[in-house]
């Protein structure tokens, strides 16, 4: 595992809607992990092993992040705000931001006293962010509407193999398919392996439409991240017994395919690889049910990072489960043939 790429990628900004300047950091960093690195309209970053090959097995993690957007600017040069994705509005009162603008990053506070303290139905548009402009006009010289906030926060490495930062989700799943990829190349494949780092994925989906509609792969697998029911997570009854640092989450769910869930458990164990199971009823509410429905239908599975906090500023998961589902991912795209039988019974 390359800890410093992995730092990097949890240091960029990426809000959905502004994923360039990370995509093009995993774009430069797969020139030579790949037989082929290419890049879309949307700027979904793709690497490729045996592009020519006819079986194909797509992994999708995503770039983007949730966040804030400039929505308008007060009288004052307080820049109001609009939420990007699934944002908990009360994270944000009394911390540093990170504006990124077409001339680069600039800072903020997000104002906070004690009344916004003890609104406990706190709204997006209900914050405020100081850059330190004088009125509108000024701010206006530095931000326009439709730039992107993020929380200013640092990565950390914690006690016991964990890591500590904003936007884990899903920046660690980009990692880990492109990782697995990399890892995949070292030892050997025989059908066509496609990573891709999508866009959009927190908003639209528009990503991994585009991407599994021109692979048109013959299995999809969605890498991101999960709750767990450790330390503040939800309860055990809603998905299962789901723990930090106890290996990679495999999910059954009536879309996902069994076939591909097993030849996952069978890679696992042949790497004497311990995996966690979560249970989900509806939709995954990642990119596999995005792939899922692309062409004339794609089976997928769904392998997740256990990941406390979720969507909050300090998200904490293990570097130990992320080495693991590289490792995990890199023996199924291994042990994928052409003549692979995707249909559940002989007929």
């Amino acid at each position: 595992m390359n800890k410093d790429f992995l730092r990097e990628l949890l240091s960029t900004g990426s809000v959905s809607g502004n994923e360039v300047n990370l995509e093009k950091k995993i774009y430069d960093y797969m020139q030579d992990k790949a037989d082929l690195v290419e890049v879309d309209e949307l700027g979904n970053v793709m690497a490729i092993l045996r592009p020519e090959a006819s079986f194909k097995v797509l992994y999708a993690g995503h770039a983007d992040e949730i966040g804030l957007m400039v929505s308008a600017i007060g009288s004052d040069g307080t820049l109001m705000v609009t939420e990007i994705g699934g944002i908990y509005p009360t994270t944000y009162p009394g911390h540093k931001v990170r504006i990124y603008t077409r001339n680069g990053i600039i800072y903020g506070a997000v104002a906070n006293s004690r009344e916004i303290a003890k609104n406990k139905e706190l709204q997006a548009s209900d914050l405020r962010i100081d850059i330190g402009a004088k009125n509108r006009d000024d701010a206006l010289k530095y931000v326009e509407l439709g730039d992107t906030v993020t929380f200013d926060t640092d990565v950390r490495e914690l006690l016991n193999d964990c890591i500590c930062g904003r936007a884990l989700d899903d920046r660690v799943g980009a990692f880990i398919v492109m990782e697995a990829l990399a890892k995949a190349r070292e030892k050997g494949v025989s059908i066509g392996c496609y990573a891709v780092a999508t866009t959009g994925e927190e908003t639209t989906g528009n990503g991994a439409y585009f991407a599994a509609s021109r692979v048109k792969p013959n299995i999809a697998i969605a890498v991101d991240v999960t709750y767990t029911s450790d330390n503040c997570g939800i309860s055990e009854a809603v998905t299962g017994d789901i723990a930090v640092g106890k290996g990679p989450v495999l999910c059954n769910n009536p879309s996902i395919h069994k076939k591909v869930n097993a030849w996952l458990r069978d890679a696992a164990k042949r790497l004497g690889m311990s995996i966690q199971i979560e249970a989900a009823s509806g939709h995954t509410g990642t990119d596999g049910d995005t792939m899922h429905k692309t062409g004339i239908g794609v089976p997928f599975a769904l392998v997740s990072i256990p990941v406390r906090y979720m969507h909050n500023p300090a998200e904490v998961c293990s570097l130990k489960d992320i080495q693991d589902c590289i490792d995990l991912l890199a023996e199924f795209f291994v042990s994928c043939t052409w003549d692979m039988n995707l249909k559940p019974f002989n007929a």
